[in-house]
């Protein structure tokens, strides 16, 4: 078990666009262990994106209590509705926000193994997968909030 460091507002690697994965081979996955290891030990968190442990590729795992998923250059390619979320970051402790994300995705990833997937998304997933991926690209939830808490 590998714990990483996260990096919070103000640090710049969360505001750059993370690279592509080429291929899934054991450095990445053994990146991706390490954040699911880092996710677990971290309270209050659903999701994290490689960005906040400091490494600027498109991976993400996250958990909202259904099972872990580790996805590697995942894509949203679909999206349907709107709900009205309430959401906090990892990366920025003790603030909330009230934030408009759809309310069904579909995202198009490379599971650990390589393996393309689609992982469709709703309700909390669906807020946790845009929030994840907004990371990937240097949105913070932040810039998305209409409202805070």
């Amino acid at each position: 078990m590998a714990i990483r460091f996260l990096r919070y507002e103000g640090d710049p690697i969360l505001r750059q666009v993370s690279l592509p994965v080429r291929q899934v081979d054991s450095s990445i996955q053994k990146i991706l262990q390490d954040m699911a290891d880092t996710l677990y030990n971290t309270p209050n968190g659903a999701g994290l994106s490689a960005n906040q442990v400091g490494i600027l590729k498109r991976l993400i795992v996250v958990n909202t209590g259904a099972g872990l998923l580790q996805l590697v250059n995942p894509v949203v390619i679909d999206s349907r509705g709107e709900q009205e979320c309430v959401e906090g970051c990892l990366s920025i402790p003790g603030r909330y926000g009230k934030t408009r994300r759809p309310q069904r995705v579909v995202v198009q990833a490379l599971d650990a193994r390589g393996k393309s997937i689609f992982i469709p998304g709703e309700g909390e997933l669906a807020k946790c997968l845009c929030h994840e991926i907004d990371h990937l690209d240097g949105i913070l939830f932040t810039d998305r909030v209409f409202a805070w808490l």
